[in-house]
């Protein structure tokens, strides 16, 4: 008989560096799932639905009710704005204490609603709204790209898809018109920026003491960071002071000068070692930003029903999530294919029923998600922080070009009845889809061809 005790190890034991990681990638999934929606929801503005509300409460005539608009529209400049200067401070100082700075600008914004009494506050407080969340957006992918999990990363990508397609129908449905408390406008959903909270001390404590940090950041990459800044910054001066302003056709021009412009930084990018991917994720947050909140947001405004759209965001999910189980070659195509096919379909259909457009905006959910999840899958953090940087001007440019659209279908037609007015809205946006779904077959093919240039002359990264 041995004199030596038995030395096993219980079989169910996870090795402590093995535990370590899966306690830090939940805390990071925690935070994925709840500060991207509590973000992207500051983007929708639905305080059309509030208007006789709110000039009562402010004293407004009309000629200053325009003003109101567009200081109720500041969010998304202020958050495409953001994300840029963020992405490159994540990177230089460290993605917490820029996801601190930007839950606490959020949270105040949100906070504030109650006591906004003018127009002027009712802009900061947008404003403030908006460049917290994209200063959480840049802070929380490079959390994800410290993982180093395909999972997680699929996460992000079906997070922000699902959110950009159910924000403005959650926002419409939330405040109804007619609101009585007009401030409810300003702030339709306080409790997802409260778990992102949340969410940021769990994983500050399932992270534990161990360092996950990504390589240095260099000169030329924060450089590369910001090279979207500038024409992103002249694009939300012109949206919000110049634009509103000018006629459907010269808002129409700036929306698709934007795009151009655009479409050529993402061009420009994909030939750089820094800023470029291998398939192309610059022109997949293209479109993914034009396909997604501009298109779900008219639909919304006429749907009785915000079901279709939720099913869009599951399938959304879901589509990011099956990505890492097919190739990036088969799975890129694939989802380009499906989401134009539900563009195609939204633009045919003749929404009797409120369940009419479900597998289209299904079809749209999971071509968009599964695209986006796909291409972000071998891309390194600098180059997914300047696709990143993309997104959110597609989502203006999109949105200026429907309400563009829209607008001057209203000005042709001069419709004298409800339902002539709901005709001439829909005819506007019937030309956005027809004109999305050419768009999008331009950057599918963009996309396709610099994959193929990618495969055939890989560069190191």
């Amino acid at each position: 008989m041995s004199l030596h005790a038995p030395t096993t190890a219980p079989a169910t034991t996870l090795p402590p560096g093995r535990a370590h990681r899966r306690r830090a990638a939940l805390g990071t999934l925690l935070l994925t799932l709840t500060a991207l929606p509590a973000a992207v929801l500051v983007v929708p503005d639905a305080t059309v639905n509030v208007v006789p509300a709110a000039a009562d409460a402010l004293d407004l005539r009309d000629p200053e009710v325009p003003g109101l608009l567009r200081a109720t529209g500041l969010s998304l400049p202020a958050l495409l704005v953001a994300v840029p200067l963020a992405a490159v401070a994540a990177r230089r100082y460290g993605p917490w204490p820029v996801l601190a700075l930007g839950l606490a600008a959020l949270l105040t914004g949100l906070g504030a609603v109650p006591l906004v009494d003018s127009v002027p506050l009712t802009g900061t407080v947008r404003t403030i709204q908006g460049a917290g969340a994209g200063t959480i957006l840049p802070a929380c992918l490079v959390l994800v790209w410290e993982r180093r999990s395909p999972i997680l990363t699929a996460a992000f990508a079906g997070a922000l898809t699902s959110t950009l397609l159910l924000a403005a129908p959650l926002t419409l449905a939330a405040v109804p018109p007619p609101a009585p408390d007009w401030h409810r406008a300003l702030a339709p959903y306080q409790w997802p920026a409260v778990a992102a909270a949340v969410a940021t001390l769990a994983h500050l404590l399932l992270r534990g003491r161990g360092q996950w940090t990504l390589p240095p950041s260099r000169h030329t990459e924060r450089g590369q960071l910001l090279l979207p800044l500038v024409p992103s910054a002249g694009f939300a001066f012109l949206a919000v002071v110049a634009a509103p302003d000018w006629s459907p056709g010269a808002q129409l021009t700036v929306a698709a000068l934007a795009i151009i412009a655009l479409l050529g930084l993402a061009l420009t990018a994909a030939r750089d070692t820094t800023a470029g991917s291998p398939s192309g994720c610059a022109l997949v947050m293209i479109a993914t930003g034009l396909l997604t909140h501009p298109t779900t947001g008219p639909l919304a405004a006429t749907e009785a029903t915000t079901l279709p759209f939720v099913l869009a965001a599951a399938t959304a999910l879901l589509g990011a999530l099956t990505s890492p189980f097919i190739s990036a070659r088969q799975a890129i195509p694939t989802g380009y294919a499906l989401a134009i096919t539900a563009i195609t379909a939204i633009l045919l259909a003749t929404p009797d029923t409120p369940w009419t457009l479900a597998a289209p905006l299904a079809f749209l959910g999971t071509g968009t998600g599964l695209t986006l999840a796909a291409s972000l899958r071998d891309t390194n953090v600098s180059a997914a922080l300047f696709s990143l940087s993309l997104c959110f001007p597609a989502v203006l440019a999109g949105q200026l070009a429907v309400l563009s659209l829209q607008a001057a279908q209203l000005e042709a037609q001069h419709p004298q009845t409800d339902a002539q007015r709901l005709d001439a809205l829909q005819d506007g946006f019937h030309v956005w889809l027809a004109a999305a779904g050419a768009i999008a077959v331009v950057l599918a093919a963009a996309t396709l061809r610099h994959a193929r240039k990618a495969a055939a002359n890989p560069q190191p990264r």
